[in-house]
């Protein structure tokens, strides 16, 4: 029995139907294998760079503030068009000075930090970049407008207090020079009193000199 059993386990067939098996799936795990470096390699040379991110983004700030215009009844006007030029200018130096790119090798996401938050606001996969919702992008708005006003409160504050500072500065030389001024009055009177004093001083001793003469 057990002579039986080898037989049909070496014969020929089996073991070329055995071996096949074999070699299909390990092609198959070396097609998945090279599958999936040809993709990682494709995700790594195709992960769009900052300035990518940045123009997808400022498509989307345009689209939106066309969005806005149009539900709020502006219309394509003057003034409409400069309110969209201070927008898409306002976001685009806020990109600039606080857009963080975090690299992933096989994709890229960007994020900014409003207030105690860190906001991601697009994913780039594949040359392509997703960028962020509506509400993220008011917000967005919102924080790049607030720090704008913050910007200008906080320069006027700075240019009040270098015109009180000067200001005061003029005073205290105004009062530096008066303080000078009537010291050396004060100087010259004391100098015309001396010379007095000793005027009559000699005029004492001449005529107490005439007397004892007599």
């Amino acid at each position: 029995m057990q002579f039986h059993i080898i037989i049909v386990i070496l014969h020929p067939k089996i073991i070329i139907r055995f071996i096949n098996q074999r070699l299909i799936e390990m092609f198959k795990k070396i097609l998945i294998g090279v599958a999936l470096v040809a993709l990682a390699i494709t995700m790594g040379r195709t992960v769009p760079d900052k300035k990518a991110h940045k123009e997808a983004m400022m498509e989307a700030v345009r689209a939106y503030v066309d969005d806005e215009a149009i539900q709020h009844g502006l219309g394509d006007n003057i003034l409409t068009d400069l309110g969209k030029g201070i927008v898409n200018k306002t976001i685009e130096v806020a990109l600039n000075s606080k857009l963080e790119v975090d690299n992933y090798f096989l994709f890229n996401t960007t994020h900014v930090e409003l207030g105690d938050e860190t906001k991601t606001l697009s994913l780039g996969i594949f040359g392509h970049v997703f960028t962020f919702d509506k509400e993220m992008l008011r917000d967005a708005l919102e924080e790049a407008a607030q720090e704008k006003v913050q910007l200008k409160e906080e320069r006027k504050a700075a240019k009040l207090a270098e015109k009180e500072a000067k200001k005061l500065e003029k005073q205290l030389k105004k009062e530096q020079r008066k303080r000078e001024k009537e010291a050396r009055k004060a100087a010259k009177r004391a100098e015309k009193e001396a010379k007095k004093r000793e005027k009559e001083a000699r005029k004492r001793a001449k005529e107490l000199e005439k007397q004892n003469r007599k």
